[in-house]
Order: C-alpha cells, then structure tokens, then sequence
C-alpha cells in the first residue's frame, strides 16, 4: 500500500492511497471459494457448486464488498501513518486501475490549539445569599400557586380573575386567535397586550366592555405588531383568589410532615439555597466559557461546524415535537439550519479549546468524584438511592457524569487562575426576575 498526502488548505488533506490488485483479488478468491461451500444453486449438490459459476453469479458484488471493507481498513491505516486527525467524515473518489485499486479522501484535520494562559481571563461570578425576606417571598409565591378561585358578586378588581368571551378585529376582520370562549384573565398578571386586563377593572358579570387597543411593536406575530386592534368583551363571572392557610396541611403538601412553620421554612430555604447555588454555577460556567470564547481564536474545521449546526437544528425540532407540533408542521415553517451557524462556531471552538485544555492538564474524574456529584444531583428525589444506582447501572449515564466532572474540574482550575470579580445578586434577580413575586 502506497499513500501520499496533499495539503488542499491550512485545514483540508487529499488523501491518495494505492492498493494492489494482489491484496484485493486473494480476498475476493477467498471469498469466493467459502460461497461455493455454503451457496445454493439448483442442478448442483451443496458445497459442489463450481468456482467459475459463483464468480460469474457473486464476483462483482463479492469485489465490491472487499473494496469497500478494504478502503476502511486502509484509511484508518494511512491516517494512522501520516499522523493525521480527521474531523468529520472523509469524500471518498475510488478508481480501479490495472495495477490495483486506487482512492482519494479528502478531508479536514483538527487545528492545532494553542489556548492563551488563563490568567488573561476575565470572569464574572456572581454571589448570592439567600435571607428572611426571599423566604418570605417564596412562601407567599407557594401560597399563590396553590391558591383557589371563587366566584364573587361584585365589581372585579386588580387580582381577580374573570372569565370572559372575546372577539379582537383587526382593520374590522376577525384574526387568527383572535376569538375565545371561557377565557379566564388575571388582572395585573400582565399576560396579555397593554389595556386588555385594566380594561376589565370595575366590570362585573353580564357586563360587555369594548376596548380599542394596540398591539406591542413588538408582538410575537409579526402580521398583529403595532396594529389598532378593537376587543368586544363579555364577562361571565368574576372570581377571587383564596389563597390557603398556612398550616399543617399545606406544609404536608411540601413534604413538612412534623415541625410546623420553623420546619417549612428551613426547607424552602434549603431549596432556595440549593437553586441558587446551581444557578450561581451555571452562570459563571457561562462566564468563563464565554471569557474563553472571546480570549481564543481558533480555526475550526467545516464539517464539525456543520455536524453541530444539524445537531442543534435537529434538538429544535425534537423539542418542539415535545409540544405537539408534527414533521408536516416543522417542514412548513421552513427552519434553516443556518439560523445555528454562530452558535454552532462557538460551541465546536469551546469544545476543542476544552479538549486541549484538559488534555494539557492531565484531568481526569474519579469514581468518588463521579458519585459525589450523582448523590448531591440526587438529595432532591424522593428514594435518591434509587437514582444513584440508576446513574451506576448504565456506562452511557455513567460517561456523561464523567464528562460533567472533568468539566468542572475544569472551569474550578481556570477560575483559580483568571481575573474574577464577584457581583452580589439578591435571589430574585438571580433566578429572573419574578421568582419569588
């Protein structure tokens, strides 16, 4: 086997590897003479078939067989010699010849990567400390998302919820969406376009209100945006919020079965705590991916950056089947995968930039450090044992833990090393804001 290599660009290799006819007509023979053992064909006795009749029948189809398990071999070979990385599958141009057989391979390497010493790093990491108030805030979130609503006789206030049956009409036709029956709306829950919910201040049952609104500029629907909109309006019933005591029973909702107030409390916070820590992490792994990100420049192979690009287009989709939406849908609205080309950069970049970096530094999970992590992502579950073993009983489960670990390990040595100034959020605005409104 002879293989030269040609440099197409700083990335992109021609590969040209010749076989000769030697090495491709004994594997075909060989091949050929086990059919004749096992094949059947009428007239003949099995294991009597002759030779030159399964060649004639099986010989082109046999030769291509060995001719593609051969390319295989001897592209994984040739890299293998030359040294080379492919990124992405290889263009495969094959070509007999009398003398043998004859294939080009074009493809990329992977960059050489050189990242810039972390301490030229700039990271953001925010601190948060969670106290009375924002458990106090919680608990009364809790309390509203357990709340019961009953209809009242009287005029409807901020707070209240009134169901109603609508009809919008835009330049005087009715719009898609635009009608509804039972419609139940929140008065200051700020769902719906300016001046639809204060508009039904004051109404009470068997009222008609007609409001002339405007939709946002920019509206989701971009046909509706900053459009004059009229509503004709009927109230049906008005309903107010009863939000539940706060007692034995409804800390039991919670998992409070015993310890009363002080109990309930010392768990929401455990979990605020416990949010709030995830996020804290979160967001200064995306701090110092992005500080990486900006810090490095790296050229990045085609075909990775493509392959992402799929991958992420094809999570979309999965995502949005999740909701409903079927293939006929998602074909209609014409998604392009080059709406990920940017995202799909960044995130090849990061992933060789972290590749070399852990390589570069020799870091590696341990078993210990692996179950450390499961059992802590596990402390939320009801039977958390459970979800140990789960994680242990499958090398898949197990090999994305792995992944996550050398990851950390990663980002805590980059963080000892980078400029990092630390920014205070209080719990509230750490989650996005209205979490505990």
């Amino acid at each position: 086997m002879q293989v030269s290599v040609e440099e197409l660009g700083s990335l992109e290799r021609r590969l040209r590897v010749e076989i000769p006819e030697d090495r491709i007509a004994g594997e075909v023979e060989n091949r050929l003479k086990n059919l004749s053992r096992t094949t059947r064909i009428d007239g003949f006795r099995p294991g009597k078939v002759p030779l030159k009749l399964v060649q004639k029948r099986y010989g082109q189809q046999v030769r291509a067989e060995v001719i593609g398990e051969t390319m295989r071999q001897t592209f994984y070979e040739a890299v293998t010699e030359k040294q080379l990385n492919p990124a992405g599958q290889p263009k495969i141009e094959p070509q007999e010849t009398e003398q043998g057989f004859t294939y080009t391979a074009t493809f990329e390497v992977y960059p050489e990567v050189k990242p810039v010493a972390p301490d030229q790093l700039k990271v953001e990491q925010p601190v948060c400390e969670v106290n009375e108030t924002d458990v106090d805030q919680m608990i009364e979130t809790l309390r509203q998302q357990q709340k019961q609503l009953e209809a009242v006789e009287r005029a409807a206030a901020e707070g209240d919820t009134v169901k109603v049956d609508f009809t919008g009409r835009v330049d005087g036709e009715v719009f898609e969406g635009g009608q509804g029956t039972d419609f139940d709306v929140e008065i200051g829950a700020n769902r719906l376009i300016p001046g639809f919910e204060e508009g039904l201040v004051g109404a009470q049952a068997g009222d008609t209100r007609n409001l002339s609104l405007k939709f946002p500029d920019d509206y989701g629907k971009a046909e509706l945006a900053g459009k004059p909109v009229e509503f004709e309006i009927t109230v049906k019933q008005v309903q107010e919020a009863r939000l539940p005591e706060l007692n034995d029973e409804f800390f039991q909702a919670f998992g409070v079965t015993e310890g009363g107030m002080e109990a309930f409390r010392a768990e929401v916070r455990r979990n605020m705590e416990r949010e709030a820590e995830q996020t804290v992490r979160n967001r200064t792994k995306e701090s110092v991916m992005d500080a990486l990100y900006q810090a490095n420049s790296v050229e990045l192979p085609a075909a990775l950056v493509e392959a992402e690009q799929d991958r992420l287009l094809e999570q979309t989709k999965n995502n949005m089947r999740q909701y409903g939406i079927g293939d006929e849908q998602l074909e209609a609205m014409g998604m392009d995968k080059s709406n990920y080309l940017e995202q799909a950069q960044k995130r090849v970049a990061l992933q060789l930039l972290v590749r070399e970096m852990v390589s570069e530094q020799g870091i590696k999970a341990e078993t210990s450090e692996m179950r450390e992590l499961i059992e802590k992502n596990a402390s939320g579950y009801e039977s958390p044992e459970e979800v140990v073993n789960w994680y242990f009983a499958d090398q898949q489960r197990l090999g994305e833990v792995e992944a996550l670990v050398i990851e950390d390990k990663l980002i805590d040595w980059l963080l000892s090393q980078a400029q990092v100034s630390e920014t205070p959020y209080t719990f509230d605005a750490l989650m996005n804001k209205g979490q505990t409104e």
